[in-house]
């Protein structure tokens, strides 16, 4: 069985049974989140919703236990952007973890700092789920074969990780270049950490879920970002998905035995890759994939992190 573009969430997993499997979705109150995590309980996984807005949370739950029949759906709060919330999310965690979706994100918002003065987009997005996954290493170890799926974007093309000023301490804040930067660094991370983990069994992926109007937009023009787009891609109009197809390829390197085995790479359309190519908006870049600036990222993360792995 093959799969594309226009894929759902629930097409990949058909016939797919995650009985006894546990999962994380981060973000899953809304989005590609909400069918991510649909499409593992309707698979019949245990599987929690990570999100800030507990009460939406509640809500969402509430409708997958609906709509699966699958009872086993939990609700934790986690803010990516507090690492106290992080960590006790992860310290509260008991038993094995198989499955991980860093689904959750902010995207070109104004600028905003942490307490501890990091740019918000970078800290959310890359640095908030590389601690989740680090404190929930020991849950993806005792699973016996786990996965983590960090979800990146075709906005990584607007920028690689700008290691002199990660935070835009000494550039001028554009709030592109530092989603495009975090997106970069999501696809690095799987690079990295699936070559630490793969050894205990633990595979890691990254991928474009492609344009889906969600709320993760709320800080953008549409119509000037599809203008923008267009002219980019020689008139070109973006190809716009539904939350069930945007879910698709996390579902996929989630839980499809299609990505048994897989590890270290970037999907888009349910399916590896190809190289960006000069003027197109599609593919992955060389960058995000290179292996010396992921090791790179890993130790600038760790030391940033104040953390050992």
């Amino acid at each position: 069985m093959s799969f594309g573009f226009s894929s759902t969430a629930a097409e990949v997993l058909a016939g797919v049974d995650l009985t006894g499997r546990r999962a994380v979705v981060t973000g899953a109150a809304s989005g590609i989140g909400i069918e991510t995590a649909r499409a593992l309980a309707a698979a019949g996984a245990e599987v929690t919703i990570a999100v800030r807005n507990v009460e939406a949370g509640e809500r969402t739950a509430a409708d997958l236990i609906a709509d699966t029949g699958n009872k086993q759906i939990h609700v934790g709060r986690l803010d990516l952007s507090d690492q106290a919330s992080v960590r006790g999310f992860a310290a509260g965690w008991e038993g094995p973890l198989h499955i991980l979706v860093n689904n959750a994100g902010v995207m070109a918002s104004p600028l905003a700092r942490t307490a501890e003065g990091w740019e918000m987009q970078f800290a959310t997005n890359h640095l908030g789920h590389f601690a989740l996954a680090a404190g929930l290493l020991p849950a993806l170890r005792a699973a016996g074969g786990a996965r983590v799926v960090a979800v990146s974007s075709s906005a990584h093309l607007r920028s690689p990780v700008v290691f002199d000023d990660i935070h835009f301490e000494r550039r001028e804040y554009e709030p592109w270049l530092a989603y495009g930067q975090s997106k970069t660094a999501n696809v690095l991370f799987a690079v990295e950490a699936d070559r630490r983990w793969a050894g205990d069994g633990i595979r890691v992926n990254a991928l474009n879920p492609g344009g889906i109007r969600t709320n993760l937009q709320r800080h953008i023009d549409v119509a000037a970002l599809e203008r923008s787009v267009q002219e980019a891609n020689g008139g070109r109009a973006i190809a716009w998905k539904t939350p069930q197809q945007g879910a698709a390829t996390s579902a996929l390197l989630a839980a499809s035995p299609l990505a048994e085995g897989v590890g270290g790479k970037y999907y888009e359309d349910c399916n590896e890759a190809v190289p960006n190519q000069p003027g197109s908006r599609t593919g992955v870049a060389a960058y995000a994939l290179d292996p010396e600036a992921a090791a790179r990222l890993w130790n600038v993360t760790v030391d940033t992190l104040h953390i050992t792995l």
